[in-house]
């Protein structure tokens, strides 16, 4: 899946950040049932051998519906269509022409997903993820996210909010490789029909069942 710091500034500065992340993250979790922004996400390789890390960016748009409904649509570089319809998670990537379908009970429990679109209440992130102050910076305030499960690819994820708004994500998977998610044009519980997550291979589509 293509799908793929933080600053110390001092004991003081990051209980403040706490308090205001966890809130903000507990409000988003609590008030926001449906979304839609458009969305940014670079992803950047480790450094190897000397090497500075590669960086790719992609652009597209993210819409959920809580819980457990979700759909990232990469338009550039490449078109790639990532749905959770609930029970299954499919992946679609246009230029191989192939459709990844996983259960999505299996395949969502400590990701960056179930952050901000999968969980009910904040106590069930508690249940997956140990939550932890990060300092403010960028304009943002942050909570870092630590899955409790050690034996996925996740490392961390750190959440950024604009006041009670989602405005970014920072994942740092455990080969790592660090994907940035900036949103933009946030629109916060729009109607969203039943269809926008509904999924059905295209026509010639080699399916791969994981």
């Amino acid at each position: 899946m293509k799908l793929r710091h933080w600053l110390l500034i001092g004991l003081l500065c990051s209980a403040n950040a706490w308090a205001g992340g966890l809130e903000s993250l507990e409000t988003f979790v609590k008030t926001v049932k449906s979304g839609r922004a458009d969305f940014t996400q670079t992803v950047t390789a480790p450094a190897r051998e000397g090497q500075p890390g590669r960086v790719k960016t992609s652009t597209g748009t993210f819409e959920f519906q809580r819980p457990g409904k979700f759909k990232f649509d990469y338009q550039k570089p490449f078109a790639q269509t990532i749905v959770a319809d609930g029970k299954t998670l499919w992946l679609y990537d246009a230029d191989l022409n192939q459709v990844t379908q996983r259960a999505q009970a299996q395949a969502l429990g400590s990701t960056p997903a179930a952050l901000i679109a999968a969980a009910p209440d904040l106590r069930a992130l508690q249940a997956d993820f140990a939550l932890e102050a990060a300092p403010e910076r960028d304009g943002l305030q942050w909570i870092k996210a630590t899955p409790k499960n050690k034996d996925g690819q996740l490392q961390s994820v750190q959440v950024g909010f604009q006041g009670d708004a989602l405005a970014a994500l920072e994942i740092l998977d455990s080969f790592g490789q660090r994907s940035v998610l900036k949103f933009s044009k946030v629109e916060v519980n729009p109607s969203l029909p039943a269809s926008v997550f509904d999924f059905k291979a295209p026509a010639g589509a080699d399916v791969v069942k994981q």
